[in-house]
């Protein structure tokens, strides 16, 4: 709660009544959730094949427990097998999802032997019902392409080796870091909403290589997965400036993928040459408006030359810049994008918005590694193979708690200064203290309503 707030005021009482009771509606809607957006969850849950001998859980318990330690937030292994102390936490957690509560060692027993592909396959049934339900498709852009953002991300760093696969890296002092690294590719939307569709690790052979693994020959490996993912998704590749280059302009163009992808001074300089050349003797390709809000203005003007001829290749230049200006000053940012789109002046500043929506990865990660999930922890000391899914079940979780608060519409309680993380504590409070009433979650769960995504 706002420290802002009086604490004997009428007011606080009322926003902790309307808290708690937020809350309680909430927990309940977690399942609601899964069930509303992912009917077949629990059946493609099952069906991944287990194969241990005696096991005293069955396996979707497992990947469950696993995947609800990342929907409640707790960021190790060792803060969630604490709440599972509580008895109360544990038939909560059992009315909600109709699992048993597995002890977070034997979770990561069953991590170490049980391929991340198999739930890498699992994450992508689920985004599977989300597309099929066309829950996304409003924020498609041109009401066709689904825009999905490249980018690779840290997992976990160490100062000494964690596996044989490790990426490395020597300091000027003479000592190695060793990481873990993944390249996502995630669906992202305007409101920020951001959705792994493919994961590629980005990870050395083992330790005799010629020349380590990097961003780009990952992008190769992940295109392909992407693909066999969802062969007829339009989609369309917005990335930073390690993209704008030949190898991945054919693969683009081999998947019949669309592409904005953020263009830095000096790379292609056959390109930027017949730009800058184009642009002495090209009048029209330009658009200017102009944005008044309170207390400030926007100015944004936007220039672009189609058709450069790139090796085999028909690429479109597009230069935005935008002035903010305000009581504080004038600010103005730059943006350059290569697409494969031909650009007009009724979509320049539709591009331009697509193309800054890559961003809104770099905002997934921090998300994940700030803000509950601890990306960045080392869930597995010991396995590669456990650290992977452990990967795999924070993005699944992550994807069913961005829809729980846009289903939801938490908007106007973060409006108050209470954050999500004050939210969520509260949920694991009432988890630990209260008891869900099992007859009025089983109504909820059977009626058929409509959670909308704002």
């Amino acid at each position: 709660m706002s420290n802002s707030i009086s604490l004997n005021s009428k007011d606080t009482q009322k926003e902790e009544n309307n808290l708690e009771k937020m809350t309680s509606t909430l927990v309940k809607y977690i399942p609601k959730t899964i069930k509303h957006f992912f009917p077949k969850f629990k059946h493609s849950l099952r069906k991944i094949e287990d194969y241990r001998k005696y096991p005293d859980y069955e396996l979707s318990a497992i990947i469950m427990g696993a995947i609800s330690m990342f929907l409640f937030k707790k960021d190790s292994r060792n803060a969630y097998n604490n709440e599972r102390i509580n008895s109360v936490f544990v038939s909560n957690y059992e009315k909600l999802f109709n699992f048993s509560l597995p002890h977070m060692d034997t979770v990561e027993g069953v991590f170490r032997i049980i391929s991340p592909e198999e739930l890498e396959k699992f994450k992508v049934k689920l985004v599977e019902e989300l597309i099929e339900k066309r829950a996304l498709h409003k924020w498609r852009f041109k009401n066709k392409y689904f825009i999905v953002a490249i980018d690779a991300t840290g997992v976990t760093s160490h100062n000494k080796r964690h596996c044989d696969k490790c990426l490395t890296k020597t300091y000027q002092s003479g000592k190695k870091g060793y990481f873990h690294n993944v390249l996502e590719a995630k669906l992202v939307l305007p409101n920020g909403v951001s959705i792994s569709l493919a994961s590629e690790w980005i990870e050395n052979p083992g330790r005799d290589y010629d020349k380590q693994d990097c961003e780009l020959k990952a992008f190769k490996r992940l295109s392909l997965k992407l693909k066999k993912s969802f062969p007829r998704l339009p989609i369309c590749i917005v990335g930073d400036g390690l993209y704008p280059n030949n190898t991945v302009f054919n693969i683009c163009k081999a998947n019949k993928w669309e592409y904005i992808i953020v263009l830095k001074d000096g790379n292609l300089p056959s390109v930027w040459d017949e730009v800058n050349s184009l642009l002495k003797i090209t009048k029209d390709n330009k658009l200017s408006t102009n944005t008044i809000r309170p207390s400030k203005e926007i100015s944004i003007t936007s220039k672009w030359i189609n058709e450069i001829d790139y090796k085999t290749h028909r690429l479109n230049w597009l230069m935005t810049e935008e002035s903010v200006i305000s009581e504080q000053g004038t600010k103005t940012q730059r943006f350059v994008f290569i697409s494969s789109f031909k650009i007009t002046k009724k979509n320049a500043n539709q591009l331009t918005e697509v193309g800054r929506r890559r961003w809104k990865i770099e905002n997934s990660f921090n998300q994940q590694k700030n803000h509950g999930y601890n990306l960045g922890h080392l869930f597995s000391e010991v396995s590669l193979t456990a650290l992977k899914n452990y990967y795999q079940s924070m993005q699944i979780a992550d994807m069913i708690n961005q829809l729980l608060v846009l289903g939801q519409n938490l908007k106007s309680y973060l409006r108050k200064k209470i954050t999500i993380k004050h939210i969520w504590g509260e949920l694991i409070a009432f988890l630990k203290y209260r008891s869900v009433d099992e007859d009025n979650l089983n109504i909820l769960l059977s009626r058929r309503i409509q959670i909308r995504l704002e």
